[in-house]
């Protein structure tokens, strides 16, 4: 349960109890003071019963107090007369026999008179204390539950009002990302724990910024400088001494994976900074994956068969989405066993890139890691040395930047990677007919 359900289960129990001990008591002090009222209406009547009697028989000492008849002595005394009194019994407090129908408390009163000690009967009806106790029973049945559902609901919307700021922070972190760590979220206007919940989560997010900020700086810088001591070490190895040509060559090798290495992480920098895309314009998507996939590769072995939609045109950079290209297909030749197939479609207003391999494949559980930065799977580790571990994490993020995706799509046998992108409108060409492009490099 949530913190709004929690509390306002607790606060409305609280109060349940508070209610219930209240009733219980009003009950109890209500009943103990209307019975002790009855019993002085009772009393009242007895006085008022001796007092006739008394001016009928004569003057007496009267002796006021609760008590049973003596033995010997006289029970009550009708008015006019020395004997009982007709339809009375001497037998202390009690409720009596109805009286016209109703519910009677009836009390005795002894007093001495000339005779001896006569007791009389005093009565009191309980009908209007039997009266108030169910008015006040049939207030608080239907008026408890009714409080309680009051409490309930304005516990719910002022916890709710209360809770509303840390759900607008929650939904603003939970859209921060590495790629916008200069968005802050939301202070309320109040001086309370979540305003300064909020003020210590801008803090915070300042200081990562401040910290990625720094740390893709460094490397867009170290990747620039490795760029010219490199290409001096390429030069200087290009023109080495016939003699040594087989250590240059090796030496060769090494440099231009270095330079590659170099180059990868001066770009992953510049799209890690959120560096717009120069030099957008409306591309045929279809020509430039053409284009970049018919690059003559390390591998001749493999075929690359490309089956192209032609006339989808796409907002971009054509620099960045060849390289895009370049690294899903170079990926795709390096662990494919004899044929790479490049798709491009277009379902709706997407156009859909997919490279298929027929490798060993993706294992599930790394249908996202591949995606990581440096990552290479075991298999990729044991048959080949070119690989870096950024073709596919760069990928990702040139589709980012295009407002579009890639991903790993389940596929058997071998791998396939799928870009999506958002397309900008269809030509003219394609609008007159489904053209396909099929070739086989």
């Amino acid at each position: 349960m949530g913190v709004r359900l929690r509390t306002t289960l607790t606060a409305t129990a609280a109060v349940a109890a508070a209610l219930c001990l209240a009733s219980i008591a009003l009950f109890a002090a209500l009943d103990s003071s209307l019975t002790t009222s009855t019993k002085e209406l009772a009393a009242n009547d007895a006085k008022a019963k001796m007092e006739h009697l008394k001016a009928e028989s004569g003057p007496g000492e009267p002796v006021d107090g609760d008590g049973a008849v003596p033995p010997g002595g006289k029970g009550p005394v009708p008015p006019g007369g020395k004997g009982p009194m007709p339809g009375s019994a001497a037998t202390g407090e009690a409720d009596g026999p109805p009286l016209s129908g109703e519910a009677v408390l009836v009390v005795q009163r002894t007093f001495e008179t000339e005779d001896g000690p006569v007791t009389v009967l005093g009565k009191a009806s309980k009908v209007p204390a039997l009266a108030a106790m169910t008015t006040l029973r049939n207030l608080l049945i239907p008026g408890v539950p009714a409080l309680l559902a009051v409490v309930a609901l304005f516990t719910w919307l002022a916890v709710g009002r209360v809770l509303r700021p840390v759900s607008a922070i929650r939904a603003k972190v939970a859209d921060i990302t590495a790629y916008g760590l200069h968005e802050r979220v939301p202070e309320p206007d109040t001086r309370d724990e979540i305003a300064a919940l909020a003020r210590t989560v801008n803090a915070t997010l300042n200081r990562l910024q401040t910290a990625v900020d720094a740390q893709r700086q460094f490397v867009a810088d170290a990747a620039h400088e490795l760029r010219s001591p490199l290409a001096v070490l390429r030069t200087r190895l290009e023109l080495a001494r016939p003699a040594e040509k087989p250590l240059a060559t090796a030496a060769l090798d090494d440099v231009a994976r270095l330079q590659s290495l170099s180059a990868d992480l001066l770009l992953l920098a510049r799209l890690d900074a959120g560096e717009p895309l120069l030099r957008a314009e409306e591309l045929d998507l279809a020509q430039v994956v053409a284009e970049e996939a018919v690059r003559k590769r390390p591998r001749p072995d493999v075929h690359v068969y490309l089956d192209l939609t032609p006339d989808l045109l796409v907002n971009g950079s054509a620099d960045r989405l060849r390289r895009l290209v370049a690294n899903l297909v170079d990926n795709a030749v390096r662990h494919a066993s004899t044929s790479v197939h490049v798709t491009l479609t277009s379902p709706g207003d997407h156009a859909v890139l997919d490279v298929v391999d027929d490798g060993p494949g993706i294992p599930p559980e790394h249908h996202t890691s591949v995606f990581d930065r440096f990552t290479r799977l075991d298999h990729a580790r044991a048959r080949d040395t070119g690989g870096s571990g950024l073709g596919l994490p760069i990928a990702r993020d040139i589709a980012r930047a295009h407002g579009g995706t890639l991903q790993v799509v389940p596929h058997s046998p071998g791998a396939r990677l799928r870009a999506v992108f958002p397309l900008s409108r269809r030509s003219d060409a394609y609008l007159q007919g489904d053209l396909v492009v099929r070739a086989r490099v």
